[in-house]
């Protein structure tokens, strides 16, 4: 939430700040801002709006200088509004800071400073921040890196923050806790870059530090970057990785959305996210950081699996897959509510936690919990490096690529193709699955990435079937077993792209309420495919069309009877019931994104919505 991005060096910064904010923007879109130093010469630009609407103010204004700092934003304290936009000055106007992050504390500390004379011209806790750190390098007459350290150190919340001196034109502090920052290198330390994640910058240098939790950096142009812990002033030898990154992930290539291009790229993604792994040919998974911890998998008293949004209903379809492949007990638990129960952890516990950024703030929360009490953790995260990356035991990455749009798409399924790898590996490992029930999963995986290209054939008679309901004020989704949990996904893209309120439910809890709501107005997605409980989904079908509700059913390939009943019918190929998630999620994908197009929304950036969560 909130997307930083910096620049010191001996380039022109505007260009470089601007385009990293384009990059970052689905991490906030509410309002924008920027501060460039040209030599002593301050000058600072900020707008309610997207980063287009900033540079609109831009092209009439002086955009020199070769230090800036950008920010885009997801608002937590302050309406979005110009006042309140980012970058913020302290009282003095000599320090500015961009802060991705919230100050738990900002209103005791808010008091204090205006006992003490500051005065604040927006409601952020950000201003409260830079005007404490001001407070205290004028107390403590210190550098503004030693400000920094005292300040934090005084501070409750989460954080990453870059902060300079109008005075020293060649210096910035980057710090970090909860929130993620990553610093780019230039060659010979002539120019550095400073952002939420890598790819404002990887056209510049492959060369980046990703600060851990409590780290502050001093970065001055032609020094070795200096990295201290903030709680004790030890110092830290930084690891610079390199960055695979690459612009064209990043790009639209030719797609009208991010959302559609991540959509058509799942067979590839998936394919990704089991390459190495799935040894088709060989019979085989491999997956070394299950391999090397095989013992506290199979010992496991359970799994509990911590997630939240689309990762949890990942972790719903994975439950599924433990008990049915494995016969390993699962429980599955919002992140954010398993943090604040006081849950029952054992040592022989295994936790699972799924994320697609990897920064996710409640996630990052249950990992150091579960930690706590002595059970291994496990990740499973897309971005490589990122802070769960860092925080569990081991894990495995998804390999998607990146995920620019705010809804998940891609992220999802490939989350699903590692966490069904892991299951398939440990039912065979356990005796649950015999060798050629094995063999024969592992083959039917191998087909998922073909399938998927045959349903996204279909995109065209799914955008018809969006054009009828693209006006609904309500949808149902109803699905059983392993498509339970897809139903509820389902629900989620309409609702958060098209703002259609939607409800998932199992179909057979229908009958316990929500058939209440089906009349002729009513469209009902219904997940109907041939393996898991058919008849009784058959039966769900005729209680709805018995009240007039309007049916789109997705259904395996060559289904007559539900065809019959249904008034709109998507085909999905036939396999195996684990992996029919893999293929009756993305007609539900299509069908969301074509109704929200159709409905003028901002599919890419739905309202009140940012891809990274790293806030409670």
């Amino acid at each position: 939430m909130c997307g930083i991005a910096g620049y010191l060096g001996f380039r022109k910064a505007y260009p470089i700040v601007i385009n990293g904010l384009q990059r970052l923007e689905y991490r906030g879109y509410d309002s924008a801002g920027v501060v460039l130093l040209d030599g002593n010469e301050m000058s600072l630009y900020k707008t309610k709006g997207k980063v287009s609407d900033l540079k609109k103010i831009m092209k009439q204004k002086n955009i020199d200088g070769n230090l800036a700092l950008g920010h885009t934003r997801w608002a937590t304290h302050g309406v979005p509004n110009d006042e309140n936009s980012h970058p913020h000055l302290s009282n003095s106007g000599k320090l500015v800071i961009v802060h991705n992050g919230i100050i738990e504390n900002y209103d005791t500390i808010k008091k204090e400073l205006i006992i003490r004379g500051y005065t604040f011209k927006s409601d952020t806790d950000t201003e409260v921040l830079i005007n404490l750190i001001e407070e205290v390098k004028i107390k403590n007459k210190c550098k503004l890196g030693e400000a920094v350290q005292m300040a934090l150190s005084n501070v409750v919340g989460a954080y990453a923050i870059a902060v300079f001196d109008i005075s020293k034109p060649d210096e910035i502090i980057v710090a970090k806790l909860g929130s993620p920052i990553a610093i780019g290198i230039g060659e010979n330390n002539s120019e550095f870059f400073v952002a939420s994640d890598a790819s404002p910058f990887i056209e510049y240098t492959r060369n980046a530090i990703y600060l851990e939790d409590e780290e502050l950096a001093i970065i001055k142009l032609g020094k070795e970057i200096r990295v201290r812990k903030i709680q004790d002033n030890a110092i830290v030898e930084p690891d610079i990785h390199q960055l695979k990154l690459n612009l064209e992930q990043i790009e639209k290539g030719g797609y009208d959305h991010f959302m559609l291009k991540e959509i058509h790229e799942q067979p590839d993604a998936i394919l990704d996210a089991y390459r190495g792994r799935l040894l088709a040919s060989k019979g085989i998974i491999k997956m070394g950081s299950v391999d090397n911890n095989i013992a506290r998998f199979l010992n496991a008293n359970r799994i509990v699996i911590v997630a939240c949004g689309t990762s949890w209903h990942a972790g719903l379809v994975a439950e599924y897959l433990f008990e049915d492949l494995a016969r390993i007990s699962v429980e599955v638990e919002y992140a954010s509510e398993f943090r604040y129960r006081n849950p029952i952890i054992n040592k022989n516990d295994v936790v699972i936690a799924i994320s697609q950024s990897g920064e996710t703030a409640d996630t990052l929360a249950a990992i150091k919990l579960a930690k706590s009490k002595g059970a291994f953790v496990f990740g499973v995260c897309n971005v490589v490096g990122s802070s769960i990356a860092r925080e569990t035991d081991t894990g495995a990455y998804t390999h998607a690529g990146p995920e620019i749009g705010v809804a998940s798409t891609k992220a999802f399924t490939t989350q699903i193709t590692v966490l069904a790898l892991m299951a398939l590996k440990l039912g065979n490992l356990k005796g649950e699955l015999s060798n050629s029930r094995y063999h024969h999963y592992i083959h039917e995986m191998s087909l998922i990435p073909g399938k998927v290209e045959e349903v996204l054939k279909m995109d065209t008679e799914i955008e018809k079937i969006a054009a009828i309901y693209k006006d609904a004020p309500n949808c149902l989704y109803l699905g059983r077993g392993f498509n339970f949990p897809v139903a509820l996904e389902g629900a989620l893209k309409l609702k958060e792209i098209s703002y259609i309120h939607a409800e998932g439910y199992p179909a057979a809890e229908m009958k316990h309420g929500p058939i209440a709501l089906i009349d002729e107005h009513m469209p009902v997605i219904v997940i109907a495919t041939r393996k898991g409980h058919y008849d009784k989904v058959v039966s769900n079908i005729q209680e709805i069309k018995a009240r007039h509700g309007k049916i789109i059913a997705i259904v395996t390939k060559g289904d007559t009877i539900v065809r019959e009943m249904a008034d709109h019918v998507i085909e999905i190929p036939e396999t195996e019931e684990a992996f029919t998630p893999l293929l009756s999620t993305i007609p539900l994908q299509l069908l969301s994104y074509y109704i929200a197009v159709m409905r003028g929304c901002n599919v890419d950036q739905p309202r009140n919505l940012a891809k990274s969560v790293t806030v409670e």
